[in-house]
């Protein structure tokens, strides 16, 4: 639903939002432990999945995305779900409703997930690490709930499934941003793309891994909420920090080629058609040691071998002309012939052109491939290209 809310300019600024935005009274929004501080920094605070939060800062959008991609921005992301999966069967447990490999994930490296349906199609993305004690989980925030249910209700039996509603999560993204964090909590530059491990900060524990969701290098920081303000705090009066809101948000994760859930992938899109296969690991595919055993894995092992129809694909998008291409855009072949549509698309800042990801029929996903955008009646010329849109910046050691 588009938020009634935010005001117009905003609304068009940030398309891809406008799905998890929604339009409760503010008194019946939910508050991260960092509201005053956005409020303090004069935020532009909108609805997000049930919560509010900082669409941006004073500065801008413009400036926020800049900032993060030069130096080092700090984003409040704790609407979004933690838990912690525990006991000695929680790995075998888990592996049973994500097409990934689980048990043999090494302690202190973490994954890219998948929740499916029986369908195969993508309930949520999510991120785990293993702590070797338990099983960290992130969620999306307006998934949340859905998430631990459909998990306590199929392995909850067979471990135990703890949310952490008492943890802020804080993301600290940019070139920059390791600096930052060395001076607050040496150590932490000493993690790696896709890693993580606790740390002590004034008396209290962080779980720190080195990920993110702009395509920079950077941090996601979990906190109780008792610590967090300080540590923001802490984090912002460092030279290279700013504080960035949820529209430059999406442009760099836009940018990255990365997906946002209920735009690029939803309960219509399997983990093929949403080109996320490099996600699955060869110990589940077909022949390897674990196969399948997942929801949907027939239609989805067969979808990888080609024995299933994938009838469309995630792709990016360039626009040819100036034109920004927003979600729901209608794309069309050279002969006028509908053959998809865009899920996500904005003009790139760092990129500087219009960019989009959205589905078009399997022969139209090759790079190269000319197809038309129709914007407000006019055909805008795009071609299928290969993503990110921006090379990736991750720290891998």
């Amino acid at each position: 639903m588009v938020c009634t809310m935010v005001p117009g300019p905003f609304r068009r600024a940030l398309p891809p939002l406008e799905s998890h935005l929604s339009a409760p009274q503010e008194q019946h929004l939910l508050h991260t432990p960092l509201h005053g501080l956005h409020l303090e920094l004069g935020a532009r605070m909108v609805p997000f999945a049930g919560y509010s939060m900082p669409v941006q800062y004073p500065e801008g959008l413009m400036a926020e995305h800049r900032q993060t991609r030069a130096s080092a921005g700090l984003f409040d992301v704790s609407h979004m779900g933690q838990l912690r999966l525990a006991g000695p069967a929680a790995a075998n447990a888990f592996e049973t409703l994500i097409p990934m490999d689980v048990i043999d994930l090494p302690v202190g490296k973490q994954r890219y997930g998948l929740l499916l349906t029986h369908e195969g199609t993508i309930i949520d993305d999510l991120m785990f690490v293993n702590r070797g004690s338990d099983l960290f989980v992130i969620v999306n925030g307006a998934c949340k709930a859905g998430d631990i249910a459909h998990i306590e209700q199929h392995i909850g039996s067979r471990c135990d499934v703890i949310p952490l509603p008492e943890r802020a999560l804080l993301a600290l993204q940019g070139p920059a941003a390791v600096d930052a964090m060395a001076r607050l909590v040496p150590g932490s530059e000493q993690l790696v793309f896709m890693t993580g491990r606790q740390f002590d900060w004034r008396g209290g524990d962080l779980f720190v891994t080195r990920s993110g969701y702009t395509g920079e290098d950077g941090f996601e920081i979990s906190v109780h909420e008792s610590q967090a303000d300080a540590l923001a705090r802490a984090l912002l009066a460092q030279p290279e920090v700013k504080p960035i809101g949820l529209g430059a948000r999406n442009s760099l994760r836009l940018e990255a080629g990365l997906c946002l859930y209920g735009n690029d992938i939803d309960t219509t899109t399997t983990p093929v058609e949403a080109a996320l296969t490099w996600a699955i690991q060869k110990v589940r595919r077909s022949g390897g040691a674990r196969e399948g055993g997942f929801p949907g894995a027939p239609r989805v092992l067969g979808q990888l071998q080609g024995t299933v129809a994938v009838e469309r694909k995630r792709v990016g998008l360039l626009a040819l002309e100036r034109i920004p291409v927003r979600e729901h855009t209608e794309l069309q072949d050279p002969q006028g012939q509908r053959i998809g549509e865009v899920t996500s698309g904005l003009l790139g800042p760092t990129i500087d052109q219009p960019v989009a990801m959205g589905y078009v029929q399997s022969r139209f996903a090759s790079p190269g491939t000319p197809v038309n955008a129709i914007v407000r009646g006019k055909s805008v010329p795009m071609e299928v290209t290969s993503m990110p849109f921006v090379p990736n910046r991750y720290y891998r050691g």
